[in-house]
């Protein structure tokens, strides 16, 4: 007897974060691990394709997942990443401790390459490029953009990568990164170009809120300004990002009627339906406890939302300030 189809898969390896307050020295995170979890606990049927060294195999946070009702494959790593990060008043400061190695495309249940969701969620870029050709060519396809922008070496800190074109990038339907992951010169329509029509940018800023930028054929046909609701306290940044767009992508599948069986209309129906508003409830929910422990349920988010419903939570902003949000923006021609 089978059980019921999985709605979304997530791709990615587990990190080990530095922790010396936690009896091991670290804890696994990982954007996989945070989608994976937010998923889940916010009712989509979850499968993660999650990559573990030896270390990381037996982590008490895998189990989190699998109690959360996700379908795990875990995938062998000779190595896995591993970051330490500091947080201070200016922003983090994170250093890599080991790279890791390249995500093996494992044999996956039918039932999986079935899915009408995906989500590519790196931390070390680690998804090649040939994973594009293993997501479903319907699916509704989530990308966390961050994962690829980082420059690694061993004991040095991280720095960033220039955004470049790629098959997983031209098969996205929502990319989110946040802007303290793009370097202060990189324009944003470098990044949109990037993307295939009818593809969503989110960029994420933390506790000042951040932008939707939504593309058409010839650029984008809306920016839309969030704010974030107020946290009852900051213990962990760490997944916000990751939180927030994984929330935003199960969104769309809670609210999106059944558009039937085409895929394209599903997606769309899916993009008609992403809520920002829901997705920054998840974020400020996150930060409130260490690691995974802070992911929220639905009924943590649907309390957060009735807590700070603002009718002005989501705004349009016309193209002209752009440079307000993104200072390396030209001006509109």
């Amino acid at each position: 007897m089978t059980g019921p189809a999985i709605e979304v898969v997530h791709v990615g390896s587990a990190c080990r974060d530095v922790a010396p307050e936690d009896p091991r020295g670290w804890r696994i995170g990982g954007g996989v691990m945070y989608a994976a979890l937010t998923t889940a606990r916010l009712g989509l049927r979850t499968a993660a394709v999650v990559g573990v060294d030896d270390d990381a195999a037996g982590a008490t946070e895998l189990r989190m997942l699998r109690d959360a009702g996700v379908e795990v494959l875990q995938v062998p790593l000779a190595e896995g990443p591993i970051y330490h990060n500091v947080e201070s008043a200016t922003g983090r400061v994170q250093t890599c401790v080991q790279v890791g190695v390249p995500l093996p495309i494992p044999t996956l249940p039918r039932a999986w390459l079935a899915a009408p969701g995906w989500s590519v969620v790196p931390v070390a870029g680690e998804i090649r490029d040939d994973w594009a050709a293993v997501v479903p060519p319907d699916a509704h396809v989530a990308v966390a953009w961050q994962g690829f922008l980082r420059d690694l070496r061993p004991g040095e800190r991280v720095r960033q990568r220039v955004p470049r074109a790629s098959p997983i990038l031209a098969r996205a339907d929502l990319v989110g990164v946040s802007r303290h992951d793009v370097a202060p010169d990189v324009p944003l329509r470098s990044m949109w170009s990037l993307l295939s029509p009818g593809a969503d940018l989110l960029i994420t800023q933390g506790a000042e809120g951040g932008l939707l930028v939504r593309l058409g054929a010839d650029g984008p046909t809306d920016l839309l300004r969030y704010r974030t609701p107020p946290s009852d306290r900051e213990i962990d940044p760490t997944g916000a990002g990751d939180t927030f767009l994984a929330a935003l992508h199960a969104s769309g599948w809670r609210a999106a009627a059944d558009p039937g069986p085409g895929g394209a209309q599903r997606r769309a129906a899916i993009r008609d339906a992403l809520d920002l508003r829901f997705a920054a409830a998840a974020g400020s929910l996150v930060v409130e406890d260490w690691g995974l422990s802070g992911v929220p349920d639905l009924t943590a988010v649907t309390a957060r939302l009735a807590r700070d419903a603002a009718p002005d939570a989501v705004a349009p902003i016309p193209p002209e300030e752009i440079r307000r949000y993104w200072p390396e923006e030209p001006a509109p021609a």
